[in-house]
């Protein structure tokens, strides 16, 4: 049987997140919080336990009186993760407290085309079920590597994922699954994950800059994803650098993303290989074949200087294009994600120095720029929080 309960009003909404954010509370912590009468708080909570989305967990320890009773949300409750990039997917089962039961991935390229990734994507899904880990299905959240119609739940005119446009991601999985489903930008997600359980989980207003295949920024202002109008904010990656610079995939030319995205760095560095100039890449490519940004990550922690020296240059139009959004936006935090963010230290080294260099101290004295810790997790754990805020909303 599939629960398909929803809360009927805000304050069953409220105390469901508070039980997802915080854990099992007593009905006397949860009435501290909510600020409700006792008779309101039981009412509202005996309901939420009628829809099955609470149970009672036992007793609390007393607090000088009669002991409060203990709820927490159903452990039924399942919420599904699918964070598709542009070379990979991962897909993840967590339970209400969006904890991870079960994450597989694969590598995936998306110009295989819509119906081909989510297929594979709903084939590693069916690899959890198998596991037992979907006694039923609450909500999907969905990333993809480019821009999204949030309202629509379509991607929009993706520069790195061709048959996509317009695609109904939404609409398809919600069919397949029976369930609430929710597609954002991939960054957004990530950005959301470290909301939920990352570095910003006490900072309300933040950026998340992913630098993967691509380059994209989440944006969170008040605790809350900015999309823009139309669902386009955050896409520095086509922030134009440098009026002569190398063709774009999305058309244009001296882009961000054509300097220093994942398929920029390995353009380069096979370049670096085949002049003889990196000697540790020339090696690679000898016995792979290829070079990829990982092997400049490995160039570099070698101490090769042609590596470092890409990665330095590439911190610095990151940094760059930081310190304007930096000026204009304030944020109180700024997160450095994605596959090209395993750089390490050198990348962050490099960014830091640009954006404290180039923007007023009022905006860099209290900015922490820091590596995101989740990595991997991040796109799963932000999926499932965009849908467990849906689903936890009132009908």
């Amino acid at each position: 049987m599939r629960m398909t309960a929803r809360p009927e009003n805000r304050h069953q909404a409220r105390l469901l997140r508070l039980l997802r954010d915080e854990g099992p509370r007593s009905r006397a912590e949860l009435g501290d919080v909510v600020r409700l009468s006792r008779s309101k708080l039981a009412t509202e909570l005996d309901r939420l336990v009628e829809l099955r989305l609470v149970e009672p967990a036992g007793l609390a320890a007393s607090r000088g009186g009669r002991r409060s009773s203990v709820v927490r949300l159903s452990p039924r409750l399942r919420f599904v993760a699918f964070d598709i990039g542009a070379t990979s997917i991962d897909v993840a089962v967590t339970n209400g407290e969006l904890e991870i039961l079960g994450h597989v991935s694969e590598p995936c390229d998306v110009r295989l085309g819509a119906t081909a990734v989510l297929d594979r994507a709903l084939d590693l899904l069916g690899k959890l079920r198998d596991e037992g880990l979907l006694p039923e299905v609450h909500g999907a959240g969905i990333g993809v590597p480019g821009p999204v119609s949030f309202r629509e739940g379509v991607p929009v005119v993706p520069p790195i994922m061709p048959g996509w446009d317009r695609f109904p991601v939404r609409d398809v999985i919600a069919q397949e699954l029976g369930c609430p489903v929710l597609v954002d930008n991939d960054v957004n997600i990530m950005a959301l994950g470290e909301l939920h359980g990352g570095v910003a989980r006490s900072v309300g207003d933040f950026l998340l800059v992913k630098i993967g295949t691509g380059i994209g920024c989440g944006i969170v202002v008040d605790g809350a994803i900015y999309r823009g109008v139309s669902g386009g904010a955050g896409d520095i990656g086509h922030i134009r650098v440098d009026d002569d610079g190398p063709l774009c995939a999305c058309g244009n030319t001296g882009c961000l993303e054509a300097y220093f995205g994942g398929a920029a760095l390995a353009r380069d560095a096979l370049a670096a290989a085949r002049a003889g100039r990196s000697a540790f890449l020339a090696q690679r490519l000898a016995e792979t074949g290829t070079v990829t940004a990982a092997d400049v990550a490995d160039a570099a922690a070698a101490g090769d200087p042609v590596a470092v020296g890409m990665i330095r240059t590439g911190g610095r139009r990151v940094g760059q294009v930081l310190a304007g959004l930096v000026s204009f936006f304030n944020p109180g935090l700024i997160i450095i994600a994605g596959g090209v963010a395993r750089l390490g230290h050198a990348l962050l080294a490099e960014v830091r120095s640009v954006v404290y260099r180039r923007s007023p101290p009022l905006a860099t004295g209290n900015l922490p720029i820091v590596l995101s810790e989740l990595g991997e997790t991040a796109g799963v754990i932000g999926a499932t929080r965009l849908i467990s805020d849906h689903v936890f909303s009132p009908a």
